[in-house]
């Protein structure tokens, strides 16, 4: 099973992999802004699981088992911050992405990608969603903008 560490690694390493062609430590150390011997020791665990082939010194490859991981990752992460972007989201997207990532399952994944092709086929249907966001939505119409549950894991934006 994969830590939420492991998925960002695994995501960060296919991003670059696709950009560059390949994976360096100095490169995913930037990237993750960790330390290259915080880099080492997860990509020696990632090695272990499977996911990829590293030798000392050496560029690291995701194997085709990584790469397929690393591809979900990134769509996982695009579609979520489409489908938030798509709604108007009013706080910070990237966070709240960050926040919802590692818990969210693939099937419910494909829902929200149907959900988002549902919407940008029939621009009528996103107006008639924007009319609905009009009308209060939280329990007996309080205000509760300052909520944040996920303030315990990021920074205030004050």
């Amino acid at each position: 099973m994969l830590t939420e560490s492991m998925e960002d690694y695994l995501e960060m390493m296919y991003r670059l992999e696709s950009e560059k062609g390949y994976i360096k430590v100095v490169d995913l150390a930037n990237c993750l802004k960790v330390k290259p011997s915080s880099v080492t020791r997860m990509i020696q665990k990632l090695d272990e699981a499977g996911f990829l082939t590293y030798e000392k010194y050496r560029n690291i490859a995701l194997n085709e088992s990584g790469r397929k991981v690393g591809r979900f990752l990134v769509w996982r992460d695009q579609v979520l911050k489409d489908f938030l972007r798509i709604l108007n989201s009013p706080v910070g997207v990237d966070e709240q992405v960050e926040g919802i990532e590692h818990y969210i399952t693939p099937p419910t994944m494909s829902l929200i990608r149907s959900l988002l092709t549902y919407f940008r086929d029939g621009p009528h249907r996103l107006q008639e969603l924007r009319e609905i966001q009009r009308v209060p939505s939280y329990p007996d119409g309080e205000c509760l903008d300052s909520l944040r549950c996920w303030l315990f894991r990021h920074e205030r934006d004050d």
